[in-house]
C-alpha cells in the first residue's frame, strides 16, 4: 500500500445541491483544496479529484459525482487506483446528531443511517476509515430528507466561513499528527455557532 492519504468530501453533484446541508462535505474539502493549492478538476472514478502535496503529505482529494447513496463506488475505485489502505482514507460528511457548527474526528464506526457512509462501507467491506463529522443539527419538525436537502438557514450562513476554516484546520491536524492524536484537540473544541 502507498503512503498517500485519500480525503473524500460527501455531497450531491450539481448546482441545485451546492448550498445544501448534505453538501457540507464538499464545502469543507473545497476549502482545504484552496488552502493546499490542489484543484479538484480531474474527472475519473465516477468523481472529481485532484492530487498534490500538503504539509509534507501526498494527498488525493475526491468528490464523488454519483449522488450520495452511491458514493462508495467512487471511493472504492480511487482507493484501488491510488493503492490507499482504508486507514488512510478520511471521509468528510454532514452529521445530524451534532449541533450546527460542531466538528468531531473519529476513526471507524458504523454509518448511523448516513447513506454515503453506508455505501462506502459496503464497497470497501469495512468501516475502518476516518471521518470528520460536521454538525448540521436536526430539524425541529419535518422530514430529515427535506432538511438535509435544504440550504443552511439564514442565521447559520454567517457562521459557514468559520466552520469551513475550522474543518480545514481539523484536517490539517489529522495530516500532521495522525487522526488519533488530532481527535484529542478537535473533539475538545466547543461548538462555535
Amino acid at each position: 500500500m502507498g503512503d498517500r492519504f485519500l480525503f473524500v468530501g460527501l455531497g450531491n453533484p450539481g448546482l441545485r445541491y451546492a448550498g445544501n446541508r448534505h453538501n457540507v462535505g464538499f464545502m469543507v474539502l473545497e476549502h482545504l483544496a484552496g488552502a493546499a493549492g490542489i484543484a479538484i478538476t480531474r474527472s475519473k472514478f465516477k468523481g472529481l479529484y485532484g492530487t498534490g502535496d500538503f504539509d509534507g503529505q501526498s494527498l488525493v482529494l475526491l468528490e464523488p459525482q454519483t449522488f450520495m447513496n452511491l458514493s462508495g463506488q467512487a471511493v472504492s475505485q480511487a482507493r484501488s487506483f491510488f493503492d490507499v489502505e482504508p486507514a488512510r482514507i478520511l471521509v468528510i460528511h454532514d452529521e445530524l446528531d451534532l449541533p450546527f457548527g460542531t466538528l468531531r474526528l473519529k476513526m471507524g464506526g458504523g454509518h448511523a443511517g448516513h447513506n454515503g457512509l453506508r455505501s462506502i462501507m459496503a464497497e470497501l467491506g469495512t468501516g475502518d476509515f476516518a471521518r470528520l463529522r460536521v454538525g448540521i443539527g436536526r430539524p425541529l419538525k419535518g422530514e430529515v430528507v427535506d432538511f438535509v436537502l435544504q440550504d443552511f438557514a439564514a442565521d447559520q450562513k454567517p457562521w459557514l466561513g468559520d466552520l469551513l476554516e475550522r474543518g480545514t484546520a481539523a484536517l490539517r491536524l489529522a495530516l500532521q499528527q495522525g487522526v488519533a492524536k488530532a481527535m484529542n484537540t478537535v473533539n475538545q473544541e466547543p461548538k462555535k455557532a
